[in-house]
């Protein structure tokens, strides 16, 4: 089992502090959010907590990944860096495939990236892309992304892009792992036919074991089920060192760990001092005795 650090939506000075305290205690990765824009007026709903409301966000700082990763690969030098995840299809793939091949390479192939669909239509409309198509267009970006990572000359012609022979330099040594995120059946598809792994906001007990079950099947059906493949989530039997050996055995291969819950309205409460000696306390009694 990886264990991945997730903070979030905190005071920014803290990231480099919480990165080495998560390197040196045993943490394998380092989980950095993505998010576009607040809008003043919006009537869509969150699907990813319990009351569907979205104002928790308001006001809470998110720094655009890659921009923060390097910052904390400079001053760490094992941790992997985790988007969770990307909203891919609000930007275009040539300068997204830029950004990952140029981040992977600094920081050493410590790169990786998840991605998904922004669950807000507002997203969409700011950046003036249809909200239809979405997945589509994610199908088609991953594609070309991965193209272009080789290093090669990359021609494209598709539904929604198209470009001449192009290639960029550098690319990293090693394919950065691309892992879908999303809790409906079609981003469980997309994970089993293209992705690297899976991703999920959550989810109960009865949900994970569900969805778990139906990308083994889907992995079959595409005849992946012998290719490495992630599955990255958080629950909380990740506090237990039992529940983190069940998750194991169930096919979990990542887990992310948090120290407070970032669905509340209102400023981060805890201090660096609390969530460094947080950090600190699981490494002592989960990481240690799961071995």
């Amino acid at each position: 089992m990886r264990f991945c650090f997730t903070e979030s939506m905190t005071d920014p000075a803290f990231y480099p502090a919480l990165a080495r305290a998560a390197e040196e205690h045993g943490f394998a990765g380092f989980m950095v959010p993505d998010s576009i824009c607040y809008p003043e007026a919006a009537d869509t709903r969150y699907p990813y907590n319990s009351d569907g409301e979205r104002e928790f966000l308001d006001g809470k700082p998110f720094v655009e990944p890659m921009s923060l990763i390097p910052w904390l690969a400079a001053v760490t030098e094992r941790l992997e860096f985790v988007t969770s995840v990307v909203k891919l299809p609000l930007r275009h793939p040539v300068l997204v495939a830029k950004q990952v091949t140029s981040v992977a390479v600094i920081t050493g192939n410590r790169l990786v990236y998840g991605v998904g669909t922004s669950p807000w239509p507002e997203d969409f409309r700011v950046v003036e892309l249809p909200w239809e198509g979405r997945g589509r267009r994610m199908d088609e970006q991953i594609e070309i992304i991965r193209a272009l990572a080789t290093g090669g000359y990359v021609e494209h012609h598709g539904e929604f892009y198209d470009f001449p022979a192009i290639k960029l330099c550098p690319v990293p040594t090693d394919a950065v792992p691309i892992i879908i995120g999303g809790h409906g059946d079609a981003a469980l598809r997309r994970a089993a036919r293209i992705g690297d792994g899976w991703t999920a906001a959550g989810g109960d007990d009865e949900f994970l074991s569900r969805a778990m079950a139906r990308l083994e099947e889907l992995r079959k059906e595409y005849g992946r089920e012998g290719v490495p493949f992630r599955i990255m989530l958080g629950t909380i039997h990740g506090f237990d060192p039992d529940g983190v050996k069940r998750l194991e055995e169930q096919g979990v291969t990542d887990l992310f760990v948090g120290f407070r819950d970032p669905y509340v309205a209102g400023p981060d409460p805890q201090s660096l001092d609390e969530k460094l000696a947080a950090i600190a306390w699981y490494a002592d009694n989960v990481i240690a005795k799961v071995g």
